[in-house]
Formats: structure tokens, C-alpha cells, sequence
């Protein structure tokens, strides 16, 4: 379960949404909440928090030590699935520079299995990816997931929140098109708020 540090906003970031477990590219595209009251919450806002999101998705280890730089390419790549996101749920075409980012990561570390030998437990086979390269290892990890996401049969599921302000994605599930019970509940309040109005006038 995510914990949350770092995050001083009066309304609590929702949980993750429908998808995210499958597809932690989902989540990380979601990881810049727009709250109500105009609030917004980074939880790749600086280092420390960067590196807990990725030590919470299994891609750092909790003493990284991820600088501002490495912090910086993550919100980047963040940006681009996102535009691809979009582009996807509006049936648009993907802008050049987005793909060419999640291009670029997809490429950045080997992914053949190289064989180790471990003096306990005999060999055993692993993708090398030293600390300078952890910041490569998990962009590339995420864009393949964004890639899968967007090529794969689920991405016909693909929606962004039906309850604004919010702008996170999620995968849609029968006609639930909220990321979270809080979003339903506001919107359908919203709905509500709006038929009384009209009513009135």
C-alpha cells in the first residue's frame, strides 16, 4: 500500500486506479494529482519522493540517492506517457516528441540476462543494471509498460477521470469511469447540484 510522505494537501491523494496494479505505467502516469481547490501533488516532486514512488514499484532500492537531474527525466518521461495517454483516449494522432521519448527509454538498458554466479547459490542469470544506470533501468521498465499498455487488448479500456479536476487515467471497467469512489461521488454530486439549478431557473 502506498504511503505518503511528503504530501501537505488538505485532501488526500485517492488511491491508485482501476489498472494501476497491472500497469504501473498507469500509476505513473498518475503521479501528478490535480486536487479540488485548485491543489496539486507531485509524488515525483523532488528526489525523496521520486525515489520512494519507484522503491514503492519495485524499480530502486530506498537508499538510491536519486539527484535532482535523474528526478527531473522521470517527471519528463512522466509527461510524455501522459501525452500518449491522451492522444489514446482521444483517438488523436501521437505527437512526434512523444513517442520519440518513450522510444528513447524503451532503448536505454540491455535487457539480455547476463549469467552470474552466486557462491551460495550457484548461477543464475540477471539483467546488470548498476546504480548510475537506475534512473535508465526504470524509465525503460515503465515505457515497456506504457508500450504494452497502449498496444494491448486493454487499451480499448483506456479513459482519463470523468470528474474534473481530476486528471488521472484509469482502466475503464463496465461504465465506471472515475479513478476513485471520491471522484463518482463528486461528480454524481455535481450532476445533482446541476439538475437542481436548472430546476430552479
Amino acid at each position: 500500500m502506498r504511503v505518503m510522505k511528503e504530501v501537505t494537501a488538505a485532501e488526500p491523494v485517492p488511491p491508485p486506479a482501476s489498472g494501476a496494479e497491472q500497469y504501473p505505467a498507469l500509476d505513473f502516469a498518475n503521479s501528478a494529482v490535480a486536487l479540488p481547490g485548485g491543489q496539486h501533488v507531485d509524488l515525483l516532486g523532488t528526489p525523496a519522493s521520486a525515489n520512494q514512488w519507484l522503491t514503492e514499484h519495485g524499480l530502486a532500492p530506498a537508499d538510491a540517492g536519486l539527484q535532482e537531474m535523474c528526478t527531473a527525466q522521470l517527471r519528463s518521461l512522466r509527461e510524455q506517457i501522459r501525452s500518449l495517454f491522451a492522444c489514446r483516449v482521444a483517438g488523436l494522432p501521437a505527437l512526434p516528441a512523444a513517442l520519440s521519448a518513450v522510444n528513447d527509454a524503451l532503448i536505454k538498458t540491455p535487457t539480455v540476462a547476463l549469467l552470474h554466479w552466486d557462491e551460495k547459490n550457484g548461477p543464475y542469470r540477471a539483467v546488470s543494471h548498476p546504480i548510475t544506470q537506475l534512473v535508465d533501468h526504470a524509465q525503460a521498465a515503465l515505457a515497456t509498460n506504457a508500450a504494452d499498455l497502449l498496444t494491448g487488448p486493454d487499451a480499448e479500456r483506456l479513459t482519463a477521470c470523468g470528474s474534473a479536476p481530476c486528471n488521472r487515467y484509469l482502466l475503464r471497467r463496465g461504465r465506471r469511469h472515475w479513478c476513485s469512489t471520491r471522484c463518482g461521488d463528486r461528480a454524481r454530486a455535481a450532476r445533482a447540484y446541476a439538475r437542481r439549478t436548472q430546476n430552479q431557473a
